[in-house]
This record gives C-alpha cells, sequence and structure tokens, in this order.
C-alpha cells in the first residue's frame, strides 16, 4: 500500500457552505409548506454530511482517510480542511522520533559476551504503510532496531588486537552505517525512514570485564615494546655506524657487540640508567 493525497477543499469556504445550507433550511422550514419541509430537511442532511467530513490537521502530522473500510488518501497540509463526509480519519504524526534500545547482552564474532545499546533516529514517510502495513509501527521500530542491532554485533569482534579488521569500538561509524543500512531494509515496509542509528554502549559482558582487560593491558605494553625495541636497534645501529665513519673510535666485534648491548639496556630499561665512567685500566 502507498500514500496518495486524499480530496480535500478548503475548511472556511465548507464551513460558509454549510452556514448556507443550515440557514436556508431555517427558511425553508419558516415557510410551513410541505415543499418548504422537503426542502429544508434536503439542505439540513447536507449540511450535516459536510459537517461529518470538517477535519483540522495539526502541523507536522498526517490523517489517513478510510471511508467504509477503504483507503481513499491521506491529508498532509496543515489547517482545516473538508474530506469525503461519513470516513474515519486516522491520525499518524510526520515528527522525527527518537527510540534508546534496551541494553542488550549477545556475543560478538569471537563468541565474547557484550553489552551493546544503541539510538535510532526515525520518521513517519508513509502513513498509509505505517497505519495499514503493520500492526503498530512504533512497536515495529522497537523489535527490528533490537534485532538488527543484535544481528550486527554478531558480524564484528568487540576490539581487534591486530592492525586489520573492522570491529565495533574501533570503528563505531561504519558500524553505524552498516546499522542504518540494515534498518532502513527492516522499516522501509512500515513507512519508516531512519535518519540516523548510533551505538550508546558498549562494553563487555561483567563476567568477563576483568579478562579482557587484562588482555588489553598485555596487548598495550607489547606493541609499546616493538616500538621501543625498535627505536633502540635503530639508534644502536646509527651511533656505531656514526663512530665509524668519523674514525673516534675503532671497534672490534666484541666491543660492537658490548656496545650495542649497553645501548640496549639504557634505552629499553623502564628505570634511568646508572652512568659507569671507566678512567682507564691498570695494565
Amino acid at each position: 500500500m502507498l500514500e496518495k493525497p486524499a480530496f480535500r477543499i478548503n475548511g472556511f469556504v465548507a464551513i460558509l457552505f454549510i452556514l448556507g445550507c443550515i440557514g436556508g433550511s431555517l427558511a425553508a422550514f419558516a415557510t410551513l409548506s410541505l415543499p418548504g419541509l422537503i426542502f429544508g430537511t434536503a439542505l439540513a442532511l447536507v449540511g450535516a454530511l459536510l459537517i461529518s467530513g470538517i477535519t483540522i490537521i495539526q502541523p507536522n502530522n498526517c490523517r489517513a482517510v478510510t471511508f467504509f473500510g477503504s483507503y481513499v488518501g491521506s491529508i498532509r497540509e496543515s489547517g482545516i480542511w473538508l474530506t469525503v463526509p461519513l470516513s474515519l480519519r486516522k491520525s499518524v504524526s510526520l515528527r522525527v522520533s527518537n527510540f534508546n534500545s534496551k541494553t542488550l547482552k549477545v556475543n560478538d564474532v569471537a563468541g565474547n559476551p557484550i553489552e551493546i545499546a544503541a539510538v535510532i533516529v526515525f520518521r513517519v514517510v508513509d502513513s498509509a504503510r505505517a497505519l495499514f502495513d503493520v500492526e503498530n509501527y512504533e512497536q515495529f521500530v522497537e523489535i527490528q532496531s533490537e534485532t538488527a542491532l543484535r544481528h550486527i554485533a554478531t558480524q564484528y569482534p568487540y576490539d581487534t588486537f591486530e592492525e586489520t579488521g573492522y570491529s565495533l569500538r574501533g570503528n563505531s561509524n561504519e558500524v553505524a552505517q552498516q546499522l542504518s543500512q540494515e534498518l532502513q531494509e527492516r522499516l522501509s515496509v512500515a513507512g519508516v525512514e531512519v535518519i540516523e542509528a548510533r551505538l550508546t554502549h558498549l562494553a563487555y559482558a561483567t563476567e568477563i570485564a576483568s579478562a579482557m582487560l587484562q588482555r588489553q593491558q598485555a596487548n598495550a605494553i607489547l606493541s609499546a615494546r616493538q616500538i621501543i625495541v625498535e627505536g633502540a636497534v635503530g639508534m644502536a645501529q646509527m651511533a656505531i655506524t656514526q663512530l665509524q665513519r668519523e674514525n673516534i673510535v675503532e671497534l672490534d666485534e666484541e666491543r660492537k657487540m658490548a656496545m650495542i648491548n649497553n645501548l640496549m639496556v639504557a634505552i629499553i630499561s623502564e628505570r634511568g640508567a646508572q652512568p659507569i665512567i671507566n678512567t682507564g685500566t691498570l695494565y
């Protein structure tokens, strides 16, 4: 089912016409003649029918018009209108709405239990689908949002300890974009447009939070050590090369190894190195 515009005319013009019908019927009844009574009754019935078609549309609101079970269209423009008499008019809001999902406990792609939640910003763009294709579009948005969030969470790890690959924590923008796309596919049947979807909560489950924190700390220490060692090797190589190039001192292989060892210990050590001054030998 697709939304379409409903029949409508300006409500103020319709009210003037209804008042004319009422005035004409009163004037006809005043004649106290049979033709006057018939004509007055007909005008009164026309006025009553037209009154049943008067509807008021608030800003950013929509009324879906049904006539004896058939959908005849929707009215989006705010104001007072005259539409199909004896019709039912269901209201649906076109305003932007937020939905905060519950904190869900799911397993990521590696099987680690995590807690995740998101906020969904949406609005209705097709009133016919929102009202007639689903039972309750707000409840439909809520259930489908949680389903999509669970599905996205099972496709990525919470965090990646390598430089490659996506993770929920390290690639929040990409995860939010994919969540928005999947939600749009699920909610299009309800005439809902997803404006934005963002993660609002992401954490390891309490039963593994401590172990995962230790793993992250160990990984950070190993990464830092690797950078320090690479820098220390480069500095030692640069020092020996410069000494040899400028002929400051001649070093054999044994002294090169000793010098490299001392430089590596001084650079890598977590504590400040204690210098030892060599003043020579006795012999």
